[in-house]
C-alpha cells in the first residue's frame, strides 16, 4: 500500500496542474486509502480537497510546500530550501495557518512567501516535517557529500519536530535523484531517523506534461520552445499508482510503508457548515436576545413617527407594525440571527452618522421590518407588502445577507471602523481565484507557443462572446443538439472548427488551450466580501498579501470561508451615492432654507420629476 504524501494543484498557481477532483478520483480509484495536498506556500485549496476527499471516502491530509528563510547559510544564487509540513491534527492546522499567514504577510515584495526558522521552532506543534528531498536545507549537504554539515542541520530538523521528521526519497527521473536517495539512506541509518517516499506530482497524466510546462512558461513570462530556459521538472511527475511507487522502492520497503504511518498518525476533522459570529457587546444585564428586541422596538417607534406625524394615525398603525416586528423577531432569534443584525446596524449607522453615504437597501433585505427599524435599510416593508419570508426562512437555513452599498469614497473609512472595533487580526477580505477563460487561454498559450499575437487573438475571437453565458473551447460530448450546443464554441462556430480542421498550429494552440481552460491563474480581491471573525482569523483560515499589498485576504474563496464558519458581510462601493451626496451638499449650500434637506423627505411620487425621466432629460 502507498499515500501520496506530496501534491501541487492548479492552487500552486506556478507551477501545477492538477485538478483537485482529478487527483482525489485518481487515488480513490487505485485504493489508497488517503492523500495529501501541499501546494506552494498556500491552502488555496484545502477545503475544496477535504471535501472532496471525504465524498471519496479518501482520507484527507492537509499541508503545503514551505520556502524556509535562515536555516542554511544564504548561498549566492541558490534558491531557499523548501520542506513539507503536514497537519496531524486541528493545533497542526492552526499552526500551518498561522505561519502561511505570517510568510504572505511579511513577504514585501517577494513573488513568494517564506518561513523564518524561529517561526517554524515556535509553531511545531502537531505539525510534521519532510525534509523535502534535495530541494530541502538537507539536499545541497548530502549531495555534496558533506555528512557533517547534514548531520547538524537534520539535528536541528529532528529537536524541532521529536518523532515527527522524516527524511525525504524521490524518483522522479532527475539526475541528482539517485546520488541524494543513496546519501539520504546512509544519514537515515547513521542517525536512525526514518525515511519516507514521495512522488512530485505536478499534473495528472503523462500526456499532460507539455501543457504543464506550457503553464510554467506563462508563470514565468517564457516561450515553450526556447532550449535555453530552466527546465525544473520531468515527464515522470505525474501521479503514480502504488503499484508503480511499489516498483520505484521495491529496495527500500520501509520508504513505502511510512507513507501509510504517517497517513495513520493524521487524524484532521474540520467543522464545516457551523456560522461562528463575532462577538457584538451587550449592555450589563441583558441577554442577546434581550437586547435585540429593545434596540428594535426604539427603532419601531423612531420609524412610525416619521412616517406618521399624526399620533391618532400612528396608534391606529402601530398594531399590524407590532404584528410583523414579533413574528421577524421569533424568527430571527429561533435561527440565532440576532448578533449577525446586530452587527450589521452597527456599522451602517456609524456610517450614516459619520458622513458614509449608505443606500436604502436592495435585494431580499429589504423585505425585513427589523432591517427598517435598525435603520439597515430605509424601505418600508409594509407599504408595499415586501416579503419577509424570501429573505429568511426556517425551512432553508442559510445565513442572512445583505447587499450594503456603501459610498465609494468613504468605503474604507467603514472597514477600518470595523477593523478598530473587532479587531485587526480578526477583519480582512475575501480571495477570488481568476481561471483562464476559453479565450484567455488561447493568447496565454499561443504566447508560449510563440505563435503571433494577430493570428492568436483571431483565433480567440471565433470564440462567441456571450456576457453571463461561459462558452468553452472543450470538445462538446455526443449527442447533443440545439441551445445545448451553444456553449462549446467548436460547435457554435463552424468557422472555428474549419480552422481547427485545416490548420495544424490551430489544431495544437487549441488542443493545448483546453488542457488549462478554467484552471486557476490568479489570486485577486473579493469586490465587496469582508470577514468579521470571532477572534484570530488565523484560527479558521489561513490568510494570503498580494505581493506589495499592505492588505490581508482569507486564503479561502467566499464558499470556503462560508464553509469552515467565518461570516461574510458586503461593503459593495457604489459611485452613484458619491454623486447623490455631492448633490445633497449643493443642496444645503446653494438653497437657503434647505440647510437641512434629507434624501427622506423626497417625496416619491412628484410628478414634475418623473415627467423629467419621461422626456429623456437626464444623463448618465
Amino acid at each position: 500500500m502507498f499515500v501520496h504524501l506530496r501534491l501541487h494543484s492548479e492552487f500552486s498557481v506556478v507551477d501545477g496542474t492538477v485538478r483537485i477532483d482529478d487527483a482525489v478520483a485518481a487515488a480513490a480509484k487505485d485504493g489508497q486509502p488517503a492523500m495529501a495536498l501541499t501546494d506552494l506556500n498556500n491552502m488555496f485549496g484545502a477545503v475544496k480537497f477535504y471535501k472532496t476527499a471525504q465524498k471519496k471516502g479518501v482520507q484527507p491530509i492537509l499541508g503545503a510546500e514551505v520556502m524556509l528563510e535562515d536555516l542554511l547559510p544564504p548561498v549566492k544564487d541558490r534558491p531557499l530550501p523548501r520542506v513539507l509540513l503536514l497537519a496531524q491534527g486541528h493545533q497542526g492546522y492552526l499552526n500551518l495557518c498561522e505561519l502561511l499567514s505570517r510568510g504572505w504577510i511579511h513577504a514585501g515584495n517577494k513573488p513568494q512567501a517564506s518561513l523564518r526558522w524561529e517561526w517554524v521552532q515556535e509553531l511545531a506543534d502537531d505539525l510534521i516535517m519532510l525534509s523535502g528531498a534535495q530541494a530541502g536545507p538537507l539536499g545541497p549537504a548530502l549531495l555534496a557529500g558533506d555528512m557533517e554539515q547534514a548531520h547538524a542541520v537534520a539535528m536541528q530538523c529532528v529537536q524541532t519536530f521529536p518523532n515527527r521528521f522524516y527524511l525525504e526519497l524521490q524518483r522522479a527521473g532527475r539526475s541528482t535523484d539517485e546520488p541524494h536517495v543513496i546519501a539520504a539512506v546512509q544519514l537515515a541509518q547513521r542517525m536512525q531517523l526514518p525515511v519516507v517516499a514521495t512522488h512530485p506530482i505536478q499534473f495528472q497524466s503523462p500526456a499532460e506534461f507539455e501543457a504543464h510546462e506550457a503553464r510554467v512558461c506563462i508563470a514565468e513570462g517564457e516561450i515553450l520552445g526556447n532550449q535555453r530556459r530552466p527546465r525544473h521538472f520531468t515527464q515522470q511527475q505525474y501521479f503514480h499508482s502504488s503499484a508503480q511507487m511499489q516498483a520505484l522502492f521495491a529496495d527500500i520497503p520501509s520508504a513505502l510503508e511510512n507513507t501509510v504511518e504517517i497517513a495513520k498518525r493524521t487524524h484532521l476533522t474540520l467543522t464545516l457548515g457551523k456560522a461562528q459570529l463575532p462577538d457584538y457587546p451587550i449592555p450589563d444585564g441583558l441577554t442577546m436576545d434581550e437586547y435585540f428586541r429593545q434596540l428594535s422596538y426604539e427603532g419601531l417607534e423612531q420609524r412610525l413617527q416619521h412616517l406618521y406625524p399624526d399620533v391618532a394615525k400612528r396608534d391606529a398603525e402601530r398594531p399590524r407594525y407590532v404584528e410583523r416586528l414579533e413574528f421577524e423577531l421569533g424568527t430571527i432569534i429561533k435561527m440565532g440571527f440576532p448578533g449577525y443584525f446586530l452587527i450589521v446596524q452597527d456599522f451602517i449607522n456609524w456610517a450614516k452618522d459619520n458622513g458614509c453615504p449608505v443606500g436604502p437597501g436592495r435585494g431580499s433585505g429589504a423585505g425585513s421590518l427589523v432591517a427598517y427599524v435598525l435603520k439597515i435599510t430605509d424601505l418600508d416593508p409594509l407599504e408595499y407588502n415586501l416579503l419577509f419570508e424570501r429573505f429568511l426562512n426556517p425551512e432553508r437555513v442559510s445565513m442572512p445577507d445583505f447587499d450594503i452599498d456603501f459610498c465609494q469614497t468613504n468605503r474604507d473609512r467603514v472597514i477600518d471602523y470595523v477593523k478598530d472595533k473587532y479587531g485587526r487580526a480578526a477583519v480582512s477580505q475575501i480571495a477570488t481565484f481568476g481561471t483562464m477563460a476559453a479565450r484567455a487561454a488561447i493568447r496565454d498559450v499561443g504566447r508560449v507557443l510563440d505563435l503571433s499575437y494577430t493570428f492568436c487573438d483571431g483565433i480567440s475571437k471565433l470564440i462567441p462572446n456571450k456576457p453571463g453565458k461561459p462558452v468553452t473551447i472543450q470538445y462538446p460530448p455526443a449527442g447533443l443538439s440545439g441551445e445545448a450546443l451553444e456553449k462549446y464554441a467548436i460547435a457554435a462556430e463552424p468557422q472555428l472548427a474549419e480552422r481547427i480542421e485545416n490548420d495544424d498550429e490551430v489544431r495544437t494552440l487549441i488542443e493545448m488551450a483546453q488542457k488549462l481552460e478554467g484552471m486557476t491563474r490568479n489570486i485577486g480581491m473579493h469586490a465587496g466580501g469582508v470577514l468579521i471573525a470571532p477572534g484570530k482569523l488565523t484560527d479558521f483560515c489561513p490568510l494570503y498579501q498580494q505581493p506589495g499589498s499592505d492588505s490581508a485576504v482569507s486564503q479561502y474563496d467566499k464558499d470556503d470561508v462560508e464553509a469552515v464558519g467565518l461570516v461574510k458581510f458586503d461593503f459593495l462601493g457604489l459611485a452613484t451615492l458619491t454623486i447623490m451626496e455631492l448633490a445633497r451638499e449643493f443642496i444645503r449650500k446653494r438653497h437657503k432654507g434647505r440647510e437641512d434637506f434629507s434624501f427622506d423627505d423626497i417625496p416619491l411620487d412628484d410628478k414634475p420629476t418623473y415627467q423629467l425621466f419621461q422626456d429623456g432629460k437626464t444623463e448618465a
